[in-house]
């Protein structure tokens, strides 16, 4: 095992989740130093190892087992373990686990591991100081609880596919979610926030706690200005496109070579647009003055806005606007994303040494600290890949133990 010094090493989580939001989340408290052990299926693991293609190439010559980017994107920094859930020998090695552990992230249906002991009840009475969280669809109660959630039938119902896509009466107008399951990563996110508020209580108290996240509870959560919005005025916004509900001009233009945005959150840097754009009296015209009237004049603005955008390309625009600090951008596809300076600068991409695929590309971590950086310690496991180290380190199994109890 490789040793970490993060900001949570000594930590142990043990993570039985699968697919992205349990994963995400354990994924985090790995790269900040905690010992993460993932627990699979025998043979097959976490289903997301089959969702290619693409897959991670292998070697030439080799027989390496496939294993798709989908589970490369959210499982470094963990350890593998192979035991079968189904099987009274796997629920007792999996609770013996739980009892050395910080952390247990799981994301089953309700009820799902109560016939296994391993549900939070169970196992807070031989580890009270378990901090143990549950990710669902729906939560552990109301009408919905018992069902399945996914991502994007999370997206439609909590609102957000209402508020993304094109306008009502433009070509190509209709719901649409958004191009990566941001449910589940947001979820990921308030359960990596939720798991380190409640292991500052218990290092405060002694005691352990159950977290219960559902993914419509943060997608409701995460409406944000909009969800705000329409609490205040009682209309239910409405799709606008790339535009903005509460601020003009911020969204999408058209240019001589492409598209970029403007992202003017002022009236100082509006006037400075207009004067580039070679209408300054714009900055003055009482509709487009102030950001109240210009949202107010939205569809007179807009129209003249394009007329000018269209004259300059992107990088003429950018350049111009940059210069005096009108926010603006162009739309990058991701081979641009990752080969733009300033997300090289910040060590977006890296590769980790993986034993059967050699150097695997990832993308890094956005948590900078100063003190206990994160660590690229281990490459996204092969399925019980570490079923032996871990029962050793943890458990304390002697070699050969694992085999003979067939995990």
């Amino acid at each position: 095992m490789s040793m970490s010094t993060g900001a949570l090493t000594g930590l142990k989580v043990l993570d039985l989740s699968r697919v992205l939001a349990g994963p995400w989340a354990s994924q985090i408290l790995g790269d900040l130093g905690a010992d993460v052990v993932k627990v699979e299926r025998p043979g097959a693991g976490d289903d997301t190892r089959a969702w290619g293609p693409p897959w991670v190439a292998a070697p030439e010559g080799t027989d390496a087992p496939r294993q798709a980017a989908y589970f490369q994107c959210t499982n470094r920094n963990k350890r593998s373990v192979a035991i079968d859930l189904a099987t009274p020998e796997g629920q007792a090695q999996v609770r013996a686990l739980a009892e050395r552990a910080d952390v247990v992230l799981e994301n089953f249906k309700v009820g799902g591991l109560k016939g296994y002991g391993l549900d939070y009840d169970s196992l807070a009475a031989v580890n009270p100081r378990l901090v143990y969280c549950s990710i669902t669809g729906f939560g552990q109660i109301g009408p919905y609880a018992p069902r399945a959630g996914y991502d994007f039938l999370i997206q439609g119902m909590g609102g957000l596919m209402s508020l993304t896509g094109r306008a009502d009466g433009e070509d190509g107008a209709g719901p649409q979610k958004v191009g990566v399951a941001l449910v589940d990563i947001m979820t990921g996110l308030y359960a990596t926030i939720a798991v380190l508020a409640a292991l500052r209580h218990r290092d405060a108290t002694g005691q352990g706690q159950h977290i219960d996240l559902a993914l419509l509870d943060v997608q409701v959560a995460t409406l944000a200005n909009q969800a705000a919005n329409y609490l205040t005025s009682g209309v239910a916004p409405r799709r606008l496109g790339n535009a903005h509900p509460n601020i003009v001009p911020y969204q999408d233009f058209p240019t001589a070579d492409g598209d970029m945005i403007l992202a003017i959150g002022n009236d100082g840097q509006f006037a400075r647009f207009c004067t580039i754009a070679g209408h300054p009296e714009w900055a003055t015209d009482e509709r487009f003055a102030t950001n109240p009237a210009r949202v107010a004049h939205r569809g007179v603005l807009i129209p003249l806005l394009r007329q000018a955008t269209v004259m300059r390309t992107t990088a003429e625009w950018i350049a111009a606007l940059e210069a005096q600090a009108v926010p603006c951008g162009p739309i990058n596809r991701l081979d641009q994303v990752f080969t733009d300076p300033q997300v090289q600068a910040r060590g977006m991409r890296v590769e980790m040494p993986h034993p059967l695929f050699g150097p695997v590309p990832l993308v890094g971590s956005p948590i900078r600290l100063s003190a206990s950086p994160v660590q690229y310690r281990h490459a996204p496991p092969t399925v019980g890949e570490h079923t032996a180290e871990v029962l050793r380190d943890w458990l304390g199994t002697p070699p050969g133990a694992a085999d003979k109890t067939g995990y």
